[in-house]
């Protein structure tokens, strides 16, 4: 995003547009730039931490249905869409993506993506660590 944002593709960021929004509505004054910035990252951060959740949710099990990398690609595009052509421009915070500036809905979906792979790429290490070895030790035998 922030690579976007250097080239001229975004404008205002979307998390730090949907937090001025939300403050507004809210009836919550503005305090400055760096104080909404700090708002803007927490937020985004906690909305990253609860669809991360969700997915890990959605993949948990034995043997998931579909392998983490790819289901995570899936997972990061879904948030996006759900996003960027769901709740984002029905609360009037931003454009669909077919009306939006060019080249943020497509910086947008990438950084999704990015998010999407990584939260597969986590998962399936976390996963991988909390498994105990099935072999090449000795099981105790009870006396």
């Amino acid at each position: 995003m922030f690579a976007a944002k250097r080239l001229g593709l975004m404008g205002e960021m979307p998390p730090e547009k949907i937090t001025a929004h939300l403050l507004d509505r809210a009836g919550w004054r503005r305090r400055g730039r760096r104080s909404q910035d700090l708002v803007s990252a927490m937020t985004h951060i906690g909305f990253g931490t609860a669809a991360g959740s969700v997915f890990a949710l959605l993949e948990r099990g034995p043997q998931p249905l579909v392998p983490f990398l790819p289901a995570g690609l899936i997972f990061g595009a879904g948030v996006w869409w759900v996003s960027y052509h769901g709740w984002v421009p029905a609360l009037g915070i931003m454009p669909p993506p077919a009306r939006d500036r060019p080249g943020r809905p497509q910086s947008m979906l990438i950084a999704h993506l990015v998010f999407g792979v990584a939260l597969g790429g986590i998962l399936q290490q976390v996963t991988r660590v909390g498994r105990a070895p099935t072999s090449g030790r000795a099981k105790a035998r009870p006396n």
